[in-house]
């Protein structure tokens, strides 16, 4: 049973780091290289709370899964492992249930980013959460990629 723990932790820590790199760095740059700003981000708008519950949900399974593995809990990978599993489930309920809504919420202030002034208090504050999503979406990223590479490491 534990070989098949281990592939299923290793397929979430892939489908999470793929998933992620696809959207970042795949889709979501086509989407505005074929689209005007304001219909680019509605529709990068509609996909964003699909991809921040799949983050979500496969951040969880590994964290579940890690449980499963039966690893030697006291090495070093272990304790790295754990915690950025940990991390990025915080992380990712923080973007979902909170962070995302704000941004929303700004974001309908903003009658066009095609149109509207750039130096706007409604465009600073959705540039600011912007910012703190795409840091916090790279995090993310780099967090499991780490726990890909580090997973062989974990004893079992």
């Amino acid at each position: 049973m534990t070989f098949a723990f281990a592939s299923l932790y290793t397929m979430s820590l892939a489908l999470w780091t793929g998933g992620m790199a696809l959207f970042t760095f795949v889709v979501t740059p086509a989407i505005f290289r074929s689209f005007g700003r304001d219909q680019a981000g509605e529709i990068v708008g509609k996909l964003f709370p699909g991809f921040f519950l799949f983050c979500l949900a496969v951040s969880s399974t590994a964290l579940v899964l890690f449980f499963l593995l039966d690893a030697e809990q006291t090495t070093r990978p272990y304790r790295a492992s754990l915690s950025l599993l940990v991390l990025a489930v915080i992380i990712n309920t923080y973007v979902l249930f909170s962070l995302h809504p704000r941004t929303v919420e700004v974001k309908q202030l903003v009658t066009s980013f095609e149109r509207s002034a750039l130096d706007s208090p409604e465009r600073k504050e959705f540039r600011k959460l912007h910012a703190v999503s795409a840091v916090l979406n790279l995090v993310l990223l780099l967090d499991g990629t780490a726990l890909l590479v580090m997973s062989p490491l974990l004893k079992r």
